[in-house]
């Protein structure tokens, strides 16, 4: 019986990356990543896509209530800032002369730090 690999997903959005929403209803703004769902292939970012949650009385939130949260964007409606300049770019992946894989943007050739 053949054994199925399963192939880990790469995302061009880390967590700690600053990044731009291109589409929905909070296109143009920027925030931070704070996780990558990766099973869902979405992102949360501080501050951005905030929902109105409703939460049963519970231990920690014993009156319960409606509670302000960040919602999940997909993953390609999102796009790195560059550093340098601030505006959103492309991503690419390039060996350094160790041979260690880095992130460089598309429109400037710089190396994109994690976070």
């Amino acid at each position: 019986m053949k054994k199925i690999e399963k192939k880990m997903k790469k995302f061009h959005i880390r967590r700690g990356d600053t990044v731009k929403v291109i589409a929905g209803d909070t296109k143009g703004k920027t925030g931070t990543v704070l996780t990558v769902l990766t099973s869902e292939n979405r992102a949360i970012i501080e501050g951005l896509n905030i929902v109105s949650k409703h939460t049963k009385p519970s231990a920690t939130n014993p009156n319960g209530g409606i509670v302000k949260k960040e919602a999940p964007i997909h993953i390609s409606n999102l796009m790195v800032v560059e550093p340098s300049s601030g505006k959103a770019t492309r991503i690419g992946r390039k060996a350094d002369s160790k041979g260690k894989v880095q992130r460089y943007s598309k429109k400037s050739g710089e190396v994109i730090k994690n976070g």
